[in-house]
């Protein structure tokens, strides 16, 4: 029988055995991804205000089209950038991130300062920002997950394979952190229970046996270095949840025990598990099989407790509805992201090298310092900016689930249907800017309905 991909086994040593880019470029990169959505907020060009959808669709007369309309200008603003810092403005990433300033800068001095409440209407508000910023994240995983396949990606942006920095070693350990921030556990409404604990793993443990199943049936390139031979994402995630809810925490503890939970699995590491995790030896059993993805449960379990921690501190722990805890909220968050990215300098340096493949101290430290940086850029225009968050980061936000697994499905789709290595830049180009646009339609055509997909 013919196989559905034939190109397996070059598709896989094609993102294998990369070394990732600089800590500056990732530094940049992110930069970039964050200020688009502060661009698009500049621009203006109204969109369709959630809290009021129902009455402007009664309104219009023409609800799809107008709310369609929207959509694409988003598009245009937010996804097609992305596709493009990502591909063939890769080599200018620098004069990007200058060219990106410069406009905000002017911008502000154009509009002047507006002040806004910390939690009430507008952009410029803590939950639109957060908002923004796991909407940021998904995108940019949602577009990497295609562009990855193709040459017109760089092969640096592509995840490392033992140690290294890159856009894409970003991903899982960004999913957990949003997570985090926003929590049950950070907002101290969770409650420890077996119960709780199948509610809020079983349905990503079910997704982890659909998605293995899918990629062994069909033949579909898997990089055996990522997670092992069966595990993957979801399974992480389940592991995650799975023991945030078995042992709970006070949010205002989750900082030290996340601490602790990070150096003593560094503290593993560096006494000669990392050398069992990157070896090519795999026994027999399934812990052997896949121990990249068992023990560096680890490590997202403290970034996890962290992400609860600082997300309790920060947004959580007093809602005070004023223009002062505003300031000070920004003010932390900035100097938490500095911190961070100073302990990455040092844990990389002087502990072990960053490595998504065993999320290590150096990792953890790594996810932080982008993720906070990229949710504090986000959070500089309120007060300074005047609009209203775009349609497209509303419909993503509200099936943030739901658009990793319709992307995840389009990429397998198209990866069967074609041979991405042998595309051409354009072609490559073409293919993933009608790629995107296929999934925000998609996306937000299930919020114009109200369909939401949420498992817990």
């Amino acid at each position: 029988m013919e196989s559905l991909n034939p190109n397996k086994n070059l598709k896989e040593q094609f993102v294998s055995n990369l070394t990732g880019s600089s800590k500056l470029e990732a530094f940049l990169l992110i930069t970039n991804l964050s200020a688009v959505i502060l661009v698009r907020r500049c621009i203006g060009f109204r969109s369709v205000d959630s809290d009021k959808k129902d009455g402007y669709v009664a309104e219009s007369g023409k609800s799809l089209k107008a709310y369609m309309m929207y959509l694409f200008v988003d598009y245009l603003c937010i996804g097609v950038p992305y596709i493009l810092f990502m591909t063939v403005m890769a080599e200018w990433t620098m004069w990007s991130t200058a060219m990106l300033i410069l406009f905000l800068i002017f911008w502000r001095l154009r509009k002047g300062n507006r002040s806004y409440n910390l939690w009430g209407g507008g952009c410029g508000t803590i939950r639109a920002c957060i908002s923004s910023y796991r909407v940021s994240v998904m995108l940019a995983t949602c577009i990497s997950i295609l562009a990855v396949d193709f040459k017109i990606f760089p092969r640096r942006y592509a995840k490392t394979e033992t140690y290294g920095t890159s856009l894409m070693d970003l991903g899982v350990g960004s999913f957990v952190l949003a997570n985090a921030l926003v929590s049950q556990q950070a907002r101290d409404l969770s409650k420890k229970s077996l119960a709780n604990a199948l509610q809020s793993s079983s349905p990503l443990i079910l997704l982890g046996f659909v998605r293995l199943i899918s990629t062994s049936s069909v033949n579909y390139q898997v990089h055996v270095g990522e997670y092992g031979v069966h595990w993957n994402f979801f399974f992480s995630l389940a592991a995650v949840a799975l023991l945030t809810s078995l042992f709970s925490f006070h949010p205002k503890h989750c900082v030290v025990i996340g601490s602790v939970i990070v150096i003593g699995y560094q503290a593993s590491l560096s006494c000669g598990l990392n050398e069992y995790l990157l070896s090519e030896e795999r026994g027999a059993n399934i812990f052997s099989q896949n121990k990249e993805g068992i023990l560096s449960i680890f490590g997202y379990w403290g970034l996890y407790l962290l992400g609860v921690g600082i997300g309790n501190s920060l947004f959580f722990k007093d809602n005070v509805d004023t223009a002062s805890k505003s300031v000070n909220c920004r003010i932390n968050l900035w100097t938490l992201c500095f911190f961070f990215w100073a302990t990455t300098v040092l844990f990389d340096r002087y502990v072990e090298k960053i490595s998504r493949r065993m999320c290590n101290l150096a990792y953890v430290s790594f996810t932080l310092a982008s993720n906070l940086q990229a949710l504090s850029i986000i959070m500089l225009p309120s007060n300074s900016y005047e609009s209203k968050i775009s349609s497209l980061e509303e419909a993503f936000n509200r099936n943030l689930l739901a658009s990793f697994l319709l992307a995840n499905l389009f990429t397998g789709i198209v990866n069967l249907s074609l041979d991405t290595l042998s595309a051409s830049s354009p072609e490559a180009l073409g293919i993933l800017l009608a790629y995107t646009l296929a999934l925000s339609v998609s996306i937000g055509f299930a919020d114009f309905l109200g369909l939401k997909l949420k498992f817990w």
